[in-house]
Formats: structure tokens, sequence, C-alpha cells
């Protein structure tokens, strides 16, 4: 039986054109592009373009896009800076966010270098606005508000519009984690007050082990890892080249077809709303379902029974890959912090699928027919 992949939150699979693009810097265009010779002008020249290609699309200067191993490291990079470079003495942030965040910023508040506080959260998984203005107005001290665009595991929406102007109004820094919306939704970067976002190539087609960090060319940080002068002194190592290349490919390609691939994603995501309501007694879908919610990701809580609570398992012997949240938590048998901060009470079994371009109603109707077996 052909496998059936809903789990694109986690990460999806590369384009074949992204690899095509990729593959000379794999063979032949293999130069160091800290050389000055012929090998490495050229590779230097495919970094350079490739950051042209993510400013452009993100209406950011190309000197404020700098390429990382991925949203985590970006992630890193932005809190640490903020506190150890830009004077942040206080971290708002939320309770819903990547562990990439939450591990850095408790990891902070535990060594004694900031004050900790986290915006209150709606029954709806929503960020309450009026708790953070209230929060950046009895802030005395230096502030860094740290939120994601899009949640990964309810699908949940910040406006970062209104968050953007918050931050402007109260003199605070503020870092956008945006590893599930860049690629997926037109994002102006000269239309917001913001400091830094984030990106992973991974999530939009492209290779895994690259992301990409904007940072505001008003501040000036020092570098999370040091050793070379790569990234204009900003990000120390060997670039990571057919990465790169493979990130700028496979952003332009999402950006040039978001409109087509997001209207057909969100057909597949509301069909197999439907599908599941009219099989599966009980069923019902965590997160904001009557607001902006990000379109590729659907998380689903079903009755618990014996049988529920193996529904993973007998999900994936039966060929079919999805998840109960976070891919970096996918091993723990826990509840995730997310469904745990919306739904104390709940006992119900979740389960994230996540659509991609690639996937159809009948895979949907595949997954929903199993799960009526199954359940």
């Amino acid at each position: 039986m052909q496998r059936i992949y809903f789990d694109n939150a986690a990460t999806t699979p590369l384009d074949p054109e992204v690899f095509e693009a990729m593959l000379p810097y794999f063979t032949e265009k293999f130069g160091n592009p800290s050389s000055i010779y012929s090998y490495g002008r050229e590779t230097r020249m495919a970094i350079e373009n490739a950051r042209k290609t993510v400013a452009k699309i993100l209406n950011a200067h190309p000197s404020e896009i700098f390429f990382t191993s991925g949203g985590t490291e970006s992630t890193n990079t932005a809190i640490h800076a903020a506190v150890n470079d830009l004077g942040c003495m206080h971290i708002i942030s939320s309770p819903l966010e990547h562990h990439a965040t939450l591990h850095s910023i408790e990891h902070l508040a535990a060594k004694g270098k900031i004050k900790l506080s986290y915006v209150n959260i709606l029954p709806n998984g929503l960020i309450d606005y009026e708790d953070l203005e209230r929060l950046l107005m009895e802030c005395n001290e230096k502030c860094l508000v740290t939120l994601m665009h899009a949640n990964n595991e309810i699908g949940n929406m910040t406006d970062i519009e209104r968050v953007s102007d918050l931050a402007k109004k109260y003199d605070a820094i503020l870092n956008v984690d945006t590893v599930q919306t860049v690629g997926h939704f037109p994002i102006d970067l000269q239309k917001l007050h913001v400091h830094f976002i984030n990106a992973a190539a991974h999530k939009f087609h492209g290779p895994k082990g690259v992301g990409m960090l904007y940072i505001n060319r008003d501040i000036k940080i020092h570098p999370l890892i040091n050793g070379g002068s790569q990234e204009r002194n900003m990000r120390a190592g060997t670039e990571n080249i057919y990465g790169i290349v493979g990130l700028a490919k496979a952003l332009q390609m999402a950006v040039d077809n978001m409109e087509k691939e997001s209207r057909h994603i969100l057909e597949v995501k509301n069909y197999m709303k439907e599908q599941l309501l009219k099989n599966i007694p009980g069923v019902r879908f965590n997160g904001n379902q009557d607001g902006k919610c990000l379109y590729t990701v659907l998380s689903v809580a079903f009755p618990r029974t014996e049988k529920s609570d193996m529904l993973l398992f007998n999900l994936d012997i039966n060929n079919i890959c999805a998840s109960g949240g976070s891919a970096c938590t996918s091993g723990v048998e826990a509840v995730s912090h997310v469904i745990k901060t919306i739904s104390p009470e709940s006992d119900q079994a979740t389960v994230r699928f996540s659509f991609s371009k690639f996937n159809t109603k009948e895979e949907v109707d595949v997954v929903v027919n199993k799960l009526k077996e199954i359940m």
C-alpha cells in the first residue's frame, strides 16, 4: 500500500524542481564561497543571488537577510541577541510557542537574566491582545515580545500587524516566529515594526538543514556562532550552498504559485473536515475555526476510547503519516503543551493532519475510511 503523507507541518517533500536547482552545487560548483578564485566566486554569487531573492519576496534589504541552519538557530539567535545586545530584561511570550522559543526563554529566566511573562490565552487558542498591551504597559524594563505568526499544532494565526503596532507603541523589540507562514502567506516587512523573523526551507518544499533570519538593519547584534567571517560576520561556518540555493528556489516557487496552491490545500483540508464530521461521531477540531487560520493544518480531537489511545500507531501501520503535535516532540507520549493549555480538561485523542500541494481528496477518502475502521 502506498504511504499517505499528512504531516507537512513537520516537513514537506523536496520539490523536484528545487532539487534540480540544487544539483550543480553538489557536483561541479563545489567551491568554498570564501575563496577568491573562480570556484569560490561562483558559489559566492549563488549565495548573494539567493539573498536578493529572499529579500525581494519579504520586501527587505539584502543586508537584512542571513542564512542559518533552520528555524531553531534563527530563533535562538534573535532571542539571545535581544537580551545580550539590545538590553532586553523582560520577555513577553505565549505558552503555545514552539519549543525553540519556550526552551530558550525558560533557560534565560532560570539563569536570572530576564523576567518572563506569558500572555493570556483565550478559549479558542488565540492570544489575548488586551492582556498583551497590559503587560507591555506595566513593563518597566526594555522588553522583547516573541510570538509565532501561526501555531504549528492547531493552526491559529496571530495578528502580527496588531502586535507590531503594540510593540512600536511601547518601544519593544519584536521577534516573530514565521516558520509556518513564510512561503504560505504574503509577508511585507516594510509594513511591520518587527526586528526579527525566521524561516525554514523544509516547510515550503525546500531542503532540510537551512533557514533564514531577518535582522532589521536599524539594530546591531553580535553573532550566536563565532569562528569565521561568513554571513558578514554574523554566522560563522562554511555556507550550506546547495541548501541556500534550494531555499531561495523553493521560496520563489511557493510565492509564484501561492494563490493556486493555497486554494487547493484549503479545499483538501475543508473536505477532510466535512468527511470526518460525517463519518466519525463526536469528532471536533482544535483552534480558531471561525477566524483566520493556517490553511495547511487541521488539528482533530477524537473521542477517547481504547482504540483512540493507539490511533497514531494504527495509522502508521496502515501507511498513513500524521502526528500528535509538533514533530520535535512526536516521540513523547504526553499530551502536547499546546493542547494541554487550550483544553486542560480534555480527554480526547488529538491528531494533527497537515497538507501540501501534493495531497488530494482521494487520499482523504482513504484516511477517513481507515479511521472509521480503527475507531
